[in-house]
């Protein structure tokens, strides 16, 4: 007769770390409801889950330090903010089998506390945390850093989506200053209550990108977008 598979042994693996102390793995995933069921089952998260933050802010900005060594602070912190968002925590814990491990009162789990999203960013820094104490640093940055996978490729499509305009600036600027972008409206179309804007965005005298939008705004950032995608292009191919 097959024996039950342990599900904390299978969270295990899924990290890819197997815990020495079994307490710390039990405390990270456990969230303060838990208690009001069972008060004997142990601490909360919570403390763990305030460590595990400081450890994922230095991992992070040590990696992007080590990554980007061109780019400005400024910079760094905004994308270290994206990499510490809420939805990429939240997606982590429930790739990694983490959310179906969380230790819940009966009522949160009634309520859909096991998919609510700052339960999931919680346990997951408190999982970082717990593995931090259990081993240490370096072989917390190792499991971060493969959590992740690429950064840049994480960067390039947030970045792209909610600040193209931005990126697109970053990208010009050390070559042709603050001021050498130009979105001008080349068009606008459709009645007063449902305009479509088209902006054109120039580098220099240079057309590199078009896009539209339902306002100037969106217009802008469609163009933005657009002018990215020629301007990697281009840089991909002048390394060939």
């Amino acid at each position: 007769m097959t024996s039950p598979i342990d599900p904390l042994s299978l969270l295990e693996s899924r990290l890819g770390y197997a815990f020495r102390n079994r307490a710390l793995l039990l405390e990270a995933l456990t969230h303060a409801s838990y208690l009001q069921d069972d008060p004997s089952s142990g601490p909360n998260n919570q403390r763990l889950e305030f460590l595990g933050d400081t450890v994922l802010q230095f991992i992070l900005t040590d990696a992007l330090y080590r990554e980007f060594p061109e780019v400005r602070e400024g910079v760094l912190s905004r994308r270290r903010a994206i990499l510490t968002k809420g939805k990429f925590l939240t997606q982590m814990a429930r790739d990694l089998g983490i959310a179906a491990n969380v230790r819940l009162s009966k009522s949160e789990e009634e309520a859909g506390g096991r998919e609510r999203a700052s339960i999931l960013e919680d346990v997951f820094e408190a999982m970082l945390g717990a593995i931090y104490l259990d081993s240490d640093l370096p072989t917390a940055q190792r499991l971060v850093i493969a959590w992740y996978g690429p950064l840049e490729a994480h960067l390039v499509e947030t970045e792209d989506h909610e600040n193209p305009k931005g990126l697109l600036q970053e990208m010009v600027q050390p070559e042709h200053g603050n001021s050498a972008l130009v979105y001008k409206v080349t068009d606008t179309t459709g009645p007063k209550h449902a305009r479509v804007y088209e902006v054109t965005v120039f580098l220099i005298d240079e057309i590199v990108g078009t896009g539209t939008g339902s306002s100037k705004k969106l217009a802008e950032e469609s163009a933005a977008r657009v002018a990215l995608e020629v301007l990697r292009a281009r840089k991909q191919a002048e390394a060939k």
